[in-house]
C-alpha cells in the first residue's frame, strides 16, 4: 500500500438520541473530532431521485475504542456533504491506517 495522500480535514460525528417530550426523539450528531483523510471514489449508483456515491476514506488507525476511531453508522461531514460510514477495516499490515467504506448520498 502506498502512503495515503492526507489532505482533507473531515470532522468524524457520533449519532445520538434527544426525547422530544412527547415519547419520541429527535436524531442528534455529537462532533468527535476532526480527522485528515483520503478520499476516494469507488462505484457510484442511481435509485430513484437520489444518487449514491461509494468512497474509500483512508485515516490513520487509532486504538479499538478510541474516540478518534471511526465505526460503522458514524459518519463524516466535509462542510455541507455527508458521508454515512458503513464499514470499516485496517488497511495495511503494520495497522497504520484504516479504511473506511462510506456512502455520499445526494438528491432528494
Amino acid at each position: 500500500m502506498n502512503k495515503p495522500q492526507m489532505t482533507r480535514k473531515l470532522l468524524l460525528e457520533a449519532p445520538g438520541r434527544v426525547p422530544d417530550g412527547a415519547g419520541g426523539y429527535t436524531e442528534t450528531w455529537t462532533p468527535l473530532g476532526v480527522i485528515w483523510a483520503e478520499v476516494v471514489p469507488r462505484a457510484g449508483r442511481e435509485a430513484g431521485s437520489a444518487s449514491r456515491l461509494g468512497l474509500k476514506i483512508i485515516v490513520r488507525a487509532a486504538p479499538q475504542g478510541a474516540h478518534s476511531r471511526p465505526t460503522a453508522q458514524q459518519r463524516f461531514r466535509d462542510g455541507a456533504r455527508i458521508y454515512v460510514i458503513e464499514a470499516v477495516s485496517e488497511a495495511a499490515p503494520m495497522g497504520r491506517y484504516l479504511t473506511c467504506f462510506a456512502i455520499e448520498e445526494t438528491g432528494a
